[in-house]
């Protein structure tokens, strides 16, 4: 959660907040984001939340207090954003200006026009905009991940495999560089190779390289497939109309499918429906084979499919190459792996491991 919650507040506002130094420091808006999130799930089964939020006692009060503090960092990057851009221009060094999600808003809001741009002229469309970018970045990749590492723990022949396909990568990718890997070992200064080595792997990450990546790809979307992010996807009726099986739905009403229970149906993918099994994802090419988003629910289908699909993938998959490259994850002996009732498939008690460097050899 720290990792990308740190990543989307540096793409989505230009921040740097830290919560993913060293001493982990606890983050006011990130505290109150969670409550938000979690007590608007639980009005779903909570039917006094009308009377709570009337009377300003319980949960409904701790969600008051829990926007406004999201709501006070939102607008103080806004404003100071504004000011940074004001500045700039006033100083004829257009350079400074940033480059994030928040300042591309900023001046498309002050462009207007009828794309679209007018809904960004005021400070609260820059924040619904912003915050919109952050819960669909921060939580469902933040959960993926941590599934993931538990698929690769309870599945040791898929882990070894990935092992051997970063590897593989590595050694690939020093050739073509012309580059030697660091040497690490376990004597004096070893920490410091391996820090460099990890750098040097890092470096080996480019958006071609992780295509490369087909294993660790099939992986990915193999979890996505078992516990997507969001397991169900209710969506709002506008108007009156029909379904294509015939059914008549009503203007006000409510349709909800669920992604959870499709990634799991034996009609859809067969016998072993309910195993991690990534070799379903690769063709007898050895490439990369997609479903359709109409199959593959994980990030919806059609008009309304998820814009940040392929930066959730490299960011994932950057991520996810490093851990399991040069560490060894072992679950902790009776830690419950349990769902949590929020909107995101996140697990209840978090995901507690022990970690190991592993074997470079």
């Amino acid at each position: 959660m720290r990792m990308t919650l740190d990543s989307i507040c540096k793409v989505g506002f230009g921040v740097e907040i830290g919560t993913l130094s060293p001493e982990l420091p606890e983050n006011s808006f990130a505290q109150a984001f969670d409550a938000a999130n979690i007590i608007v799930t639980l009005r779903f089964i909570d039917p006094l939340w009308r009377v709570k939020k009337f009377l300003h006692v319980g949960s409904e009060a701790l969600l008051e207090q829990s926007i406004k503090l999201v709501d006070e960092f939102t607008y103080s990057v806004i404003r100071r954003r504004k000011a940074e851009i004001v500045q700039a221009r006033a100083s004829g060094k257009q350079e400074k200006i940033k480059h994030d999600i928040l300042s591309r808003f900023i001046e498309l809001g002050e462009a207007g026009g009828d794309d679209g741009g007018s809904l960004f002229g005021d400070d609260k469309g820059l924040r619904d905009v912003v915050l919109n970018f952050v819960i669909a970045g921060r939580d469902t990749t933040a959960t993926t991940l941590s599934w993931f590492t538990y698929m690769a723990m309870t599945h040791p022949d898929v882990a070894e495999k990935l092992r051997r396909e970063l590897a593989a990568f590595e050694a690939e990718r020093a050739r073509e560089d012309g580059v030697a890997l660091v040497p690490c070992g376990d004597g004096e200064g070893s920490d410091e190779a391996f820090a460099a080595r990890v750098a040097q792997f890092a470096g080996f990450l480019s958006y071609d390289g992780l295509g490369k990546l087909v294993y660790l790809h099939a992986c990915v979307t193999e979890t996505l497939r078992l516990y997507p992010a969001v397991p169900q996807d209710p969506k709002g009726i506008a108007e009156d109309d029909v379904l294509p099986d015939g059914t008549k739905v009503r203007a006000g009403g409510m349709v909800t499918y669920v992604p959870y229970s499709m990634g799991r149906m034996e009609y859809n993918w067969g016998p072993d429906a309910a195993s991690f099994r990534p070799e379903r994802w690769i063709g007898d090419d050895g490439a990369f084979r997609n479903a359709s988003p109409f199959k593959f629910t994980a990030f919806q289908a059609g008009p309304r499919i998820c814009l940040g699909k392929d930066s959730a993938y490299l960011q994932m998959k950057m991520a996810l190459a490093i851990l399991c490259r040069f560490f060894r994850f072992e679950l902790v002996e009776g830690h419950p792996v349990k769902y949590r009732m929020m909107t995101i498939l996140s697990m209840a008690h978090g995901l507690k491991v022990r970690v190991s460097r592993a074997p470079l050899a």
